[in-house]
């Protein structure tokens, strides 16, 4: 968690023979995340593809602190108060809006670079989008905004439809926001929309369960990296429950899940790593405006509807950027 590496341009990718006097004179960039190594390794590489677009590459001309929270969200100020003790000169706060709240709340004067699924104004980590203001900027999507086309899918997709479920982690500052949006998407489709919280794995177990026993006919996953995390286990729980989720990126359906559409996280942490170059070569975060990812995928798994018993719309197909059978 508290590794230091020098990489290059692939993650994971250590490269140790550079003299100490050789890294001191690179400018160093922190890395804080709320996920883990492993889990977000593909993302990461994406980041470090921006960073090389904009001519910086690990081990040649900047250096990488990596410090990892593996989902413990209490953890992130601890480490963001020692990058900034470091005194690196980009802190890229990425994995979830906590880790970029926890490096604002850590320092005041080293430019931070942040990826948000929220409205990074309402959540408090700038003060406009085209004015950030202050020393942090980054990248957002307004993931919120998703949930009426997510639910709208689901309508095309899944027939019947009375109750769903939508799963959050109580622990996102965007969980409001996300409620908000779901709720009057629901009600103007004439759905009941229960909402059940999420910050552990035995809970989303709970969660599956209790959706189950409620007879919900679909569920709905909100944009949360602990909940991405647990793919895999929501995956596995939406076939053993027999109940259709969707989910907001491509790497759920891969997994085996249902349907998914929202923005290519993967692009998110491409512009990170762009909005990290700008920093780097002197843009001030006060006037870099907060940059807006807009690729947004829909996928689709044929397996995995054939399973529950679903017919997918030859108009979802048609629309769908992958299908998986």
């Amino acid at each position: 968690m508290r590794r230091r590496e020098v990489i290059g341009g692939l993650v994971g990718t250590a490269a140790w023979p550079l003299c100490a006097r050789a890294q001191q004179s690179m400018p160093v960039i922190g890395f804080l995340s709320g996920r883990s190594q492993d889990e977000a390794s593909g993302d990461t590489a994406a980041f470090h593809q921006g960073l090389n677009e904009m001519g910086y590459v690990g081990g040649r001309n900047v250096v990488f602190e990596y410090r990892w929270a593996e989902g413990q969200n209490d953890l992130l100020p601890a480490l963001a108060a020692d990058l900034v003790r470091r005194q690196v000169a980009v802190l890229a706060a990425v994995g979830g809006n906590n880790s970029a709240l926890a490096a604002k709340r850590a320092t005041a004067s080293i430019p931070i670079v942040f990826t948000s699924s929220a409205d990074p104004v309402l959540v408090g980590l700038v003060t406009s989008l085209s004015h950030p203001g202050g020393n942090v900027t980054g990248v957002s999507w307004f993931d919120a905004q998703l949930g009426r086309k997510q639910l709208q899918l689901l309508s095309e997709l899944v027939p019947h439809v009375t109750l769903v479920v939508l799963m959050v982690n109580p622990q996102s500052p965007e969980v409001a926001e996300q409620r908000e949006t779901a709720q009057q998407a629901a009600r103007a489709l004439g759905w009941q929309l229960h909402v059940m919280a999420a910050s552990s794995a035995s809970e989303v177990d709970a969660a599956y369960a209790e959706a189950k026993r409620q007879r919900a006919n679909a569920i709905m996953i909100s944009s949360d990296p602990f909940l991405h995390s647990r793919r895999k286990q929501i995956v596995a729980l939406a076939a053993q429950h027999g109940i259709p989720t969707i989910s907001g990126g491509r790497e759920w359906v891969a997994a085996g899940g249902l349907i998914s559409y929202g923005n290519s996280i993967p692009d998110a942490y491409r512009r990170a790593g762009l909005q990290t170059g700008r920093l780097l070569r002197g843009v001030k975060p006060a006037d870099l405006p907060v940059d807006r990812s807009t690729k947004f995928e829909l996928a689709i798994n044929l397996t995995t509807a054939k399973s529950l018993g679903l017919t997918v719309p030859e108009k979802l197909l048609v629309a769908a950027d992958e299908v998986i059978e």
